[in-house]
């Protein structure tokens, strides 16, 4: 795969120039841009990027490895690292080379650091040897399932990663697998047909994390110019989850039966998935925001209540004045809060303290936390009635 000349780079969009990003689940590594798969809510909507089908290199494999270990926010051992997360599907046959040879770069230093990869295409027995190869990361693999039949919204069967969770669980011996299970959309994908889909991929990976739709204006905008059905009346910042959507998910998936895991490896967020299924306490400090955790199971708790500890006022304090913090640091027993700091410097502390880590001026609300407001009640955040 060649490599682009700068000229050719020049006009991208800035988030797509820029082939590192801090995303809440880990310093994200994008070396790679341009994909074929065609989903209509495709992040890159909001990168002006989307009509980009033939993946390129921004850079060199080795370079790619060197910039992310030398980014500012990048701490050996600690800081979650995501690969190929935001311009190109991973696992493409053109692209994959690729994400094995950073992914042996990185291991070559012998870095433990949690890898997170995020596919929804074909892995085969082949592919999952690589991956059993590195010894020091903790890879996991994330398989993108919808169930999504329009062929409009999601021209990729979902048959694909079906048989590609399978496969990965099937060869798993140094990695992970996790159904990534999204966008759920009610109305769209959410039958009971769907959700004993879900259910029955569920038992063919290691943990299962369930999330809904990120609709923002760009992603509306092709929709209509499209004709495609509108999911929802708005668009919204944050990723879209009703209420009463994951409220039927959750009586779906509620086992009784089982007193250690009544849901069974179900979770709400992408590091608790991932934390789980490798057998630590999830890194982004959720455990503090008590109601996401109503549904796991007790080992998991167990292991989050132990690593979970308040962090010192006065370290966090100096920290956030360093990368710019302006305004009252405050902590509670939710999360750190500051103000004038935006997204990379709040997840560098979130993942540097394991303790959730807030802006004052977009606020988590109770049982709503890190969602759209669309499908939930305003007054406090709590659930619609």
């Amino acid at each position: 795969m060649p490599i682009l000349a700068p000229q050719q780079a020049a006009g991208f969009h800035a988030k797509i120039a820029d082939p590192i990003e801090y995303r809440k689940s880990g310093l994200s590594l994008n070396w790679i841009v341009g994909c074929p798969l065609e989903c209509g809510y495709c992040i890159r909507h909001l990168l002006d990027n989307f009509g980009m089908k033939v993946p390129r290199r921004l850079m060199d494999d080795e370079d790619a490895a060197r910039a992310l270990v030398e980014h500012r926010y990048f701490v050996e051992h600690v800081t979650p690292i995501q690969l190929l997360n935001k311009a190109t599907d991973p696992m493409l046959p053109a692209v994959k080379p690729h994400l094995f040879a950073v992914l042996r770069h990185l291991d070559d230093r012998e870095l433990t650091n949690h890898t997170l990869i995020i596919t929804r295409w074909r892995v085969e027995p082949e592919d999952c040897e690589v991956l059993n190869s590195f010894k020091h990361l903790k890879i996991t693999v994330l398989v993108t399932h919808s169930n999504i039949s329009d062929d409009r919204i999601e021209p990729v069967d979902s048959a694909i990663a079906a048989r590609s969770l399978r496969t990965l669980t099937e060869h798993a011996e140094g990695y992970r697998t996790v159904l990534y299970w999204r966008p759920i959309v009610p109305g769209l994908n959410d039958s009971d047909a769907d959700l004993e889909r879900a259910r029955q991929l569920a038992e063919h990976a290691h943990a299962t994390v369930f999330t809904g739709l990120f609709f923002r204006h760009q992603i509306a905008d092709y929709y209509k110019a499209n004709g495609l059905p509108m999911p929802y009346d708005d668009t919204a910042r944050r990723k879209i989850m009703p209420r009463e959507a994951e409220q039927r998910i959750l009586d779906f998936f509620h086992r009784p039966d089982d007193r250690e895991a009544p849901w069974g490896p179900l979770f709400r967020k992408t590091s608790c998935a991932v934390t789980f299924a490798h057998g630590e306490p999830d890194y982004n400090g959720h455990y503090g925001i008590r109601e996401l955790c109503t549904i796991c199971p007790r080992a998991q708790l167990a292991r989050c209540a132990g690593a979970w500890t308040k962090p010192d006022l006065r370290h966090v304090t100096d920290d956030a004045r360093r990368l710019g913090a302006t305004g009252a640091v405050t902590i509670n027993e939710r999360a750190i809060t500051v103000e004038g700091l935006d997204e990379p410097p709040r997840y560098y502390l979130q993942h540097r303290y394991g303790f959730q880590c807030h802006d004052r001026d977009k606020p988590h609300l109770p049982h709503q936390h890190g969602r759209a407001p669309i499908g939930w009640n305003q007054e406090n955040g709590a659930p619609a009635s």
